[in-house]
């Protein structure tokens, strides 16, 4: 068996995507426009998703790859399972991978799951027998034993996501790549599958984990990743790893403030992310102020924010849609969340940003930061014990019942 389980030499990925307006999606309006401009043609721009990427990774090892929306996460794993070929460099896998990228890739729609189980495994280069010895460990761990027989495309995503992962942790490959499905699972399910990674990796198999959840990182891995921007930064320790994708925040700040440089269509932007109080006690209310510039034509949109804890970890999401409050696109607006009866633990915050409609129009990550000071809000005085867990404090009450 060779030393490293993977190694990467100048891994790059490069798309090129077309400049100017949208394509037609008629073919009248394609016909037409090209009587008309008959010299035209069509610009491109390349776009740098992973930029000479190199590193080695021995067998056994449970690796978190993290970073920002955009760093390439997602990109590097679709190149080591081969997925998407590079635009340059060496990828050296030391085995088969198994892999869950995406809910329901590699699986047929049409077939049941019994049969996409078959179906997987064969893709892996395996032979019936060899499926068939981790049928049963693969159905009991699903716990789709009584849908089994049942087309895919009527499953939900729960359920796809637990078959999914079942069948690329039971079968035998020597490389496990995981994205981050794993959250449209529960938490049961979840907790389940990483323990299941702990023990694969501690058979010797190499375990990839791409991640914005801090704390699975944390438990899971045994070293880490974090990619910026197509680079990567650093390769190393876990919490070394979080350290530089905490410091990396203030750049990435200034970077964002420049609205064609953040994702979206452009469609309608954020033009002002303000917190009323950069401070904050951890029962204070929390008040953030937007402006939204007027857009075109795009129809009715909803605003979304995420409060995220120095991690990176979503602590809250906050959906207009869900009380009600949508915006014209026609006019620019002028808004103010308040994030009420809602305890943060003392630390600090950011806040990412988000215009949404079928698609996202604006993505302002670390549109803005506050700190929520170390104080207690509870009336009594004890030790750091009482407080030591959970992602946010809570405004409860013991009542001795008759």
């Amino acid at each position: 068996m060779r030393k490293t389980a993977i190694s990467t030499v100048g891994l790059s990925k490069t798309y090129r995507i077309a400049q100017g307006r949208s394509a037609p999606n008629r073919i009248t309006d394609a016909a037409l426009g090209k009587l008309r401009n008959p010299l035209s043609r069509t610009r491109y721009e390349e776009f740098s998703a992973l930029d000479d990427v190199t590193f080695d990774i021995p067998w056994g090892e449970a690796v978190g790859i993290i970073g920002r929306n955009g760093a390439g996460k997602s990109t590097l794993l679709k190149l080591l399972t081969r997925v998407t070929a590079p635009s340059a460099g060496i990828i050296d896998l030391g085995g088969r991978v198994g892999s869950l990228l995406e809910v329901g890739t590699g699986f047929h729609p049409e077939l049941t799951g019994r049969e996409n189980i078959y179906l997987n495994g064969a893709l892996l280069g395996m032979g019936r027998a060899e499926i068939k010895k981790s049928f049963d460990e693969i159905v009991e761990f699903s716990g789709v034993e009584k849908f089994l027989e049942t087309p895919v495309k009527r499953y939900s995503s729960g359920m796809y996501v637990r078959l999914a992962f079942s069948v690329a942790a039971h079968l035998e490959t020597e490389i496990l790549a995981i994205d981050e499905v794993l959250a449209v699972g529960d938490a049961e399910f979840q907790a389940k599958s990483l323990a299941k990674m702990r023990d694969v990796a501690r058979s010797g198999r190499t375990v990839l984990y791409v991640s914005h959840q801090a704390h699975t990182v944390t438990t899971l891995c045994t070293s880490a990743m974090f990619l910026e921007r197509g680079r990567l930064s650093y390769f190393g320790d876990v919490d070394t790893a979080f350290a530089r994708y905490r410091s990396s925040f203030a750049a990435f700040q200034k970077e964002q403030l420049d609205a064609d440089r953040r994702p979206g269509t452009g469609e309608v932007r954020f033009t002002r992310v303000a917190m009323t109080e950069q401070t904050q006690d951890p029962s204070d209310e929390t008040v953030i102020e937007f402006d939204l510039g007027a857009g075109e034509s795009v129809g009715k949109y909803f605003v979304s924010c995420h409060v995220n804890d120095v991690n990176g970890n979503v602590i809250v999401q906050c959906d207009s849609r869900l009380t009600g409050q949508w915006f014209e696109p026609d006019e620019p607006h002028s808004g103010r969340l308040k994030i009420k009866n809602l305890w943060f633990r003392p630390g600090r915050y950011t806040v990412d940003m988000y215009v949404c409609q079928a698609g996202l129009l604006d993505v302002w990550e670390g549109a803005e930061a506050f700190d929520v000071l170390p104080s207690s809000p509870y009336p009594e005085m004890t030790s750091d014990e009482a407080l030591k867990h959970g992602a946010v404090l809570a405004d409860f009450a013991y009542e001795e019942r008759p």
